[in-house]
């Protein structure tokens, strides 16, 4: 009888250990589900600002119609990508895909805003000088919630995978969660845009 009182209080503290691995694991991923959440409120917020900035430079860029129409088809592809994501936050081709619309809208905005410095009537608009301060602070913002979110998921990955939680993930499906990486040396942010009158 007294054996098997010892048996049963290991195999409780055994499942015990067990159950507080899973929950770990479980808080680490809903650790990294809400670092994207925060991603997904800056990039709206980002989304919302573009219609505005192009309404506002509209007036003054008659002859810049394709740099317009660019930042708006580059607002659409972003939001399809952050949708992809918002479905399934951490999965490495959504985050492959958040990154590349997001990297192509970085540099149709960075376009426009060359093209902003060409017109001194437009640069010095109030409404302009106004929308192009938000855009640079929710740039930042998203930065902020860009970083969070990849120390979460470098968080949720290194407890995921060190011994004894991978047991654990392994049997339960803990798969890993993908980095979001914009990096902002690639070649069409870098490029120079041509601007012809």
């Amino acid at each position: 009888m007294f054996s098997f009182m010892i048996l049963l209080a290991f195999v409780a503290v055994v499942v015990a250990w067990l159950v507080a691995l899973y929950n770990g694991l479980v808080r680490a991923r809903n650790g990294y589900r809400n670092a994207f959440s925060q991603i997904d409120v800056q990039l709206q917020r980002r989304f919302d600002l573009i219609p505005n900035l192009v309404d506002t430079a509209k007036a003054y860029l008659t002859h810049e119609r394709e740099t317009l129409e660019a930042v708006i088809a580059a607002r659409g592809a972003a939001q399809s990508g952050l949708a992809a994501a918002k479905a399934s936050p951490g999965d490495p081709a959504a985050m492959a895909e958040l990154a590349r619309t997001q990297g192509a809208l970085d540099g149709t905005l960075g376009r426009l805003m060359v093209v902003v410095e060409a017109y001194p009537d437009l640069k010095a608009n109030q409404n302009m000088m106004q929308l192009s301060e938000e855009l640079t602070s929710t740039e930042n913002r998203v930065a902020f919630a860009r970083q969070a979110y990849n120390d979460a998921v470098m968080a949720y990955n290194n407890r995921r995978e060190v011994f004894p939680s991978s047991l654990v993930a392994g049997n339960f499906g803990f798969r890993p969660a993908a980095f979001l990486d914009i990096p902002a040396d690639r070649a069409e942010v870098r490029e120079a845009p041509r601007i012809q009158f």
